[in-house]
């Protein structure tokens, strides 16, 4: 099938490049929208041009803010803003097509000391966040990026791991390990507001999965950070994922179809009515396996089954502020047979998994005054998996193996005060209150005693309230503080945190800054790991975690970035994470930590005895993408270690040591307004730890057996991959056309990542490294 697509992809690219049209100059509009960046009021009467065009385009904003330019050629382009007493912005390499039109909603810097007649010059670096509140271990990423980067199938938790201090799961899900944490450690949030985790096929406690459930088509530029978190951020120990959703054209009605490997997609987007400046955005995906599996065309176990929609609805009114509706959704499936070896088609486990989440949220902005606002977040979402699994006996007979449902629904609301007191004070105040419902379940048999355990049973609910203010000081235009405080409330056992949080950002010259930052950071487990029952060898349980506290964390930060030229840029950050309050194996000889786990419940009586630190440096050499062209260089050593009840100073399962990434790209015009754009990605990480297995012991116990005494001492094998794109651009008067070829592991490397017995054929086996997968994905915009 692999050899089919790439087949296919070539004889598209072939009538692509040979489709001629009537040599014609196509153009676009681009317009948008500019605010001030702290108190988010429209700037009136600022400067707009477009560099590099043939007269100059020019164009100033109107009482809204808005600026507008009409028959802007296609290709990619600069736009520069100035306003007096702001410091200029300049956004390079914005990509213009004929199927779309370009909308843009730009925040400017006010400048701390006043001047009349004088723009300044902004220090802005491509990549900041737009959380202006956040100024240490963050990123901004763009959806360009995630259709740039090779590897990351235009999903955004796979493109991150190209970033220093992330590695990314080698067994093929999109799980994020930040600095050595657990991806459990990982906060979502969308438009603002903590979601469940969105991606196919996610167990619970997870915050990953395969296959992300939001097309990246409706993201606006997002936020990822990896430390140190700003005051607004809680619940949350390793990274946060902070995505914020485009609105819609609300000027003319716009389509995309989308067709590939991952799945066949449509998206709509318009005004509701002539003259209003409201919007819809709307976008439904299909498994696309599935359909050829529905249509008889594909005949295979374990086709992945999925769907999911998205969307976005703006309601903007001029005197009561700014309404907006947002939501989304999606459904898995995979039924999965497993054989006794990979040699073998004897199949000795049956499994039917299915997992869904759904979001659905409303957030209104009202302006109080010039420079202050008030902003509301209602949300409402409900996930859940479950799974039935069947074990054949020595005659193929099947019999009940396990059965899991875990299901919750939770219900958060949040207010955020800001005030803008002047150029060089910023205040945020804000609160947020969850209410979460419970009802789940999980039996298993257990071999051992020939008994079915309940292991979960619970139909509970609990409830956090989190606070927080920060306080952003810019000193001078060089200078910048951000300091402030959350605290939060667990009312499952009545724990809470005072956390504070100091960051600082120093432009010692125009091309270099230094920043550093402290942060306190708490997280709770997953609600499963509270009541999982635990079992005693005469049957009786007991659920013994339900008054487990919360795990905390300090952040240590210190970085340099130097500006080497105008698309070159240079950052090392060093960083010292302090992990208490850790819950461990209650028993003294136990090496047992939730810090080594990535998903589901602990079915062990838990303490708050552990603890842990990571330690490492990280190196970022970035070209940003100029003349059609970019490179991007990451390196992280680091050290992740953590103690249990025995006492004994442990890697964690993610200690791999190192990290190396290089990705690069080039893109190439062809004729008037089209382009060929090929890009590249190799890493190398340090492998995942592993523990043992004792192969004479499983021998007997015909199952297996792990050697705990040297849990996490060693490696397996180093992970290794190249991902590799090509993607051709084509415009035709009023559509778009976008061919993509995305392949992951393209030399195919089956790197060991863990080992296990097995006991049909009496031997060690082992999980691999994610066989190469390519992805086509034709898209038409119109």
């Amino acid at each position: 099938m692999k050899k089919q697509i790439f087949i296919i992809f070539i004889l598209l690219i072939s009538i692509a490049v040979n489709h001629n049209t009537k040599a014609q100059t196509l153009t676009q509009t681009l317009r948008g929208k500019i605010i001030d960046e702290d108190s988010k009021s429209p700037v009136i009467g600022a400067n707009v041009i477009l560099p590099g065009t043939n007269p100059v385009h020019g164009a100033v904003t109107d009482a809204d803010g808005n600026f507008r330019f009409s028959g802007v050629p296609l290709g990619r382009i600069d736009i520069q803003i100035r306003f007096i007493g702001y410091e200029e912005k300049t956004i390079p390499n914005i990509l213009v097509g004929s199927g779309k039109e370009v909308i843009l909603d730009v925040e400017l810097k006010e400048s701390v000391v006043k001047m009349d007649e004088v723009v300044v010059i902004g220090k802005k670096s491509k990549g900041e966040v737009q959380n202006e509140m956040a100024i240490i271990s963050s990123r901004s990423f763009s959806v360009e990026e995630t259709k740039r980067f090779a590897g990351a199938v235009q999903d955004p938790s796979r493109m991150v791991s190209a970033y220093a201090g992330v590695t990314s799961d080698p067994s093929g899900n999109n799980d994020i390990v930040v600095r050595g944490n657990s991806p459990k450690g990982i906060l979502w949030r969308m438009e603002g507001i903590e979601i469940p985790n969105p991606n196919h096929f996610a167990n619970e406690g997870a915050t990953g999965g395969p296959i992300n459930a939001l097309n990246s088509e409706l993201l606006s530029n997002s936020d990822f950070y990896t430390g140190a978190f700003s005051p607004e951020y809680g619940d949350v120990l390793s990274g946060v994922f902070d995505m914020k959703m485009r609105a819609g054209n609300n000027e003319k009605h716009e389509y995309s179809v989308g067709i590939g490997v991952l799945g066949t997609d449509i998206t709509a987007e318009g005004p509701f009515r002539k003259g209003y400046e409201g919007s819809f955005l709307f976008n439904y995906r299909y498994s696309s396996l599935a359909l050829l599996s529905e249509a008889g065309l594909v005949d295979f176990d374990g086709v992945p089954k999925y769907q999911d929609a998205a969307f976005k609805i703006v309601l903007p009114s001029k005197k009561k502020g700014t309404l907006s509706l947002f939501g989304m959704g999606g459904l898995s499936e995979i039924n999965n047979n497993e054989t006794e070896s990979e040699e073998s088609e004897r199949i000795v486990e049956k499994g039917i998994y299915n997992a869904k989440l759904g979001v659905i949220g409303m957030n209104h902005t009202l302006p109080l005054t010039q420079n202050s606002f008030l902003k509301t977040t209602v949300s409402a979402s409900n996930n859940g998996s479950a799974y039935e699994s069947l074990k054949a006996d020595a005659s193929d007979n099947f019999s009940f193996q396990g059965e899991g449902n875990w299901e919750k629904s939770t219900i958060r609301s949040s207010v955020m005060y800001s005030s803008k007191l002047n150029p060089k004070h910023r205040m945020i105040v804000g609160l947020k209150y969850t209410l979460h419902n419970y009802d789940m379940m999980e039996n298993y048999l257990n071999e051992d005693y020939n008994r079915v355990e309940k292991v979960i049973d619970m139909n509970k609910s609990a409830s956090d309230v989190q606070g927080y203010v920060s306080w952003k000081y810019r000193m001078n235009d060089d200078i910048t503080w951000v300091g402030g405080l959350h605290t939060m409330y667990f009312s499952l056992n009545k724990d809470y945190t005072v956390e504070p949080r100091l960051a600082l950002k120093w432009q010692i010259t125009p091309k270099q800054s230094i920043n550093a930052g402290f942060g306190q950071h708490s997280k709770t487990e997953s609600i499963i790991s509270y009541y999982a029952n635990v079992y005693a060898p005469d049957g009786s349980y007991t659920t013994p975690n339900k008054n487990l506290g919360i795990s905390k964390a300090r952040h240590f930060i210190l970085g340099h970035e130097y500006r080497i030229s105008k698309n070159l840029n240079s950052k090392l950050e060093f960083y010292y994470q302090d992990l208490y309050n850790i819950p461990v194996e209650n028993i003294d000889t136990s090496s047992f930590t939730v810090l080594n786990s990535d998903e589901g419940y602990v079915s062990k009586a838990l303490s708050n005895q552990g603890t842990g630190k990571n330690i490492g440096i990280e190196y970022t050499l970035e070209r940003y993408f100029a003349q059609n062209f970019y490179f991007l260089l990451t390196a992280s050593v680091y050290d992740s270690k953590y103690k249990a009840r025995e006492g004994k100073l442990r890697n964690t399962k993610y200690n791999g040591n190192y990290a190396f990434n290089f990705l690069t790209g080039k893109e190439f015009k062809v004729g008037k307004s089209n382009a060929l754009g090929v890009n590249i990605k190799l890493f190398f990480n340090g492998g995942r730890r592993y523990i043992p297995v004792d192969l004479n012991a499983s021998k007997v116990k015909g199952e297996t057996v792990y050697d705990y005494s040297r849990a996490w001492v060693n490696k397996l094998d180093d992970v290794k991959q190249i991902n590799f794109s090509v993607s051709y651009r084509i415009n035709r008067p009023k559509t778009s056309h976008e061919l993509i070829l995305d392949v992951m592991n393209l030399t195919n490397e089956k790197a060991r990542n863990w080992e296990y017995y097995n006991k049909y054929t009496g031997k060690l086996d082992y999980y691999r490294q994610l066989n190469m997968i390519p992805n086509i994905m034709y898209r038409i915009h119109f």
